[in-house]
């Protein structure tokens, strides 16, 4: 029986190193999600996740299609932000093959930039908003009805060559109600990343963030043994030994983290397990209790030094908890990462050297310093209010490594972008109010003075002894020294 839809992850973890790529596989929850959701209603889903075109460079656009093959009469893509302008691109090259087909683009990726997208890209049909379990199944059964559209919450189209946006649709505040991922649509053993969702959703309003805008600043969580459950399914169908609790808020509070903890503890369950923490949630106490239950690595989002960019990014807590919560973390754990995000455009040279210092002294204690230059995602507050769209600047040997997306080439301390995907750059440089996150306020003034000294301290690696011959100003790439794929996971 033909399938009613195809819905395509995009996202894909993809780096390359000279002339070396690392691939690492990360089961595509979100797509998962979804899939449950169209199938439990009685729709028939033809699942592709393009994570898993096995060919040298999977961005080749013949490689794309014939990955895709034959379409559903509904193509659904999702990606983040990263391979937005990848999917769009891969969006015209299906309609261009397929134009009887209706194309939806969902994922965190359009966030904020809808009515922009539909502007500019006429073969985008349909764009999805927000969690899609409820939105999915009734805009699939509107458009193979051919009823109207605007009747359901939580989506923007095009009609009669006029733009619009219904009303958002409320969240879902009962996550165990939601089904587990369909992942009897995938081979869970091809997989090397194992992520979870154990909540949706952040109410702090860091300005810089990325995420919590995605869920509105509302937050909920799933009960300790509605995830424990999932965990004992991954491990006892695909012998999973070691889990990524994926959202920022796992540490949403104590009383929260200690019901968790006992829980797996009930269970039975010899597991590993990561997750992140926030500086102002987390105590001795909770990090003891989740180190005995099988914690390996604690992540903190530190952000800063300065408790004036703390302030000013509305982080929540000060220099000095970060101080006295840090040290401990390092005791307890095998691991604890620190990120740390540079470059904001307020950012003054003096408030930067206190963040420096910090992370010198992590890094001298045993913690892993994860440095990130500000990515200017469309949906944070950062960018509306203090980077209007005529400062942003692109420098096409340097980008945020938040938004690298597996087309440009690492080199030392330069980043190359190839002229085979050309196409796809010269789209972001075309459109910076729809990927305003591959864009820098401020290179000369603001942000090669801190990467000269972040190199300086052995935070990035020292550029090349042979440069491109273009100017200092776009020889500067600030890129993480060389890892795993998996220890750059993100927490956008």
């Amino acid at each position: 029986m033909p399938a009613d839809i195809t819905l395509v992850n995009l996202n894909m973890l993809l780096i390359r190193y000279g002339e070396e790529a690392e691939r690492e596989l990360h089961v595509p929850l979100g797509c998962l999600y979804l899939t449950r959701a169209l199938e439990d209603s009685g729709f028939s889903v033809d699942f592709r996740d393009f994570q898993l075109c096995d060919v040298d460079d999977p961005f080749d656009m013949d490689a794309f299609l014939d990955f895709i093959g034959e379409p559903a009469p509904i193509i659904g893509l999702s990606c983040m932000a990263n391979l937005l302008p990848f999917t769009i691109l891969a969006a015209k090259a299906l309609k261009e093959r397929h134009p009887d087909r209706t194309v939806i683009l969902g994922g965190v990726g359009p966030k904020s930039v809808e009515e922009r997208i539909l502007a500019a890209f006429p073969w985008i049909d349909i764009i999805a908003r927000g969690e899609g379990e409820v939105t999915g199944p009734e805009l699939l059964g509107t458009l193979l009805h051919g009823n109207d559209l605007s009747a359901i919450a939580g989506i923007s189209y095009r009609q009669n060559g006029t733009i619009r946006h219904t009303p958002d649709r409320k969240r879902i505040p009962d996550l165990d109600a939601i089904p587990l991922p369909a992942f009897a649509k995938i081979d869970l053993g091809r997989y090397e990343g194992y992520g979870m969702m154990t909540s949706r959703g952040c109410p702090y309003r860091c300005t810089f963030c990325s995420v919590a805008p995605i869920w509105n600043f509302e937050s909920f969580s799933r009960s300790p043994r509605n995830i424990v459950e999932e965990m004992k399914l991954l491990n006892r169908e695909a012998g999973v030994q070691l889990f990524l609790f994926q959202d920022e808020f796992f540490v949403s509070g104590k009383k929260q983290v200690m019901a968790f903890c006992n829980e797996l503890d009930r269970s039975d369950l010899n597991v590993s397990w990561k997750a992140f923490g926030r500086v102002n949630l987390t105590d001795m106490e909770m990090m003891e209790a989740m180190a005995a239950c099988g914690c390996v690595e604690l992540r903190f989002g530190i952000e800063s030094g300065s408790d004036r960019i703390l302030r000013l990014i509305k982080k929540g807590f000060t220099a000095a908890e970060s101080l006295d919560l840090i040290p401990g973390a390092i005791e307890i754990f095998p691991r604890v990462d620190t990120f740390y995000v540079w470059g904001f455009p307020f950012e003054t040279m003096e408030d930067f050297n206190q963040t420096l210092f910090q992370m010198v002294s992590f890094r001298m204690m045993g913690a892993r310093i994860l440095p990130s230059l500000l990515s200017l995602l469309p949906q944070t507050e950062i960018y509306r209010d203090f980077v209007p769209a005529g400062r942003l600047e692109f420098c096409k040997y340097l980008l945020p490594e938040f938004i690298f997306t597996g087309h440009e080439v690492l080199r030392g301390g330069t980043v190359e972008l190839p002229e085979k995907h050309r196409k796809y750059f010269d789209l972001v440089i075309e459109h910076p109010d729809i990927f305003p996150g591959f864009f820098h306020a401020g290179i000369e003034d603001n942000v090669l003075p801190k990467l000269e000294l972040l190199r300086e301290f052995g935070f990035y690696p020292k550029q090349e002894a042979q440069e491109p011959a273009e100017s200092s100003t776009e020889s500067c790439g600030a890129h993480s020294p060389r890892v795993a794929p998996h220890e750059l996971a993100t927490r956008a």
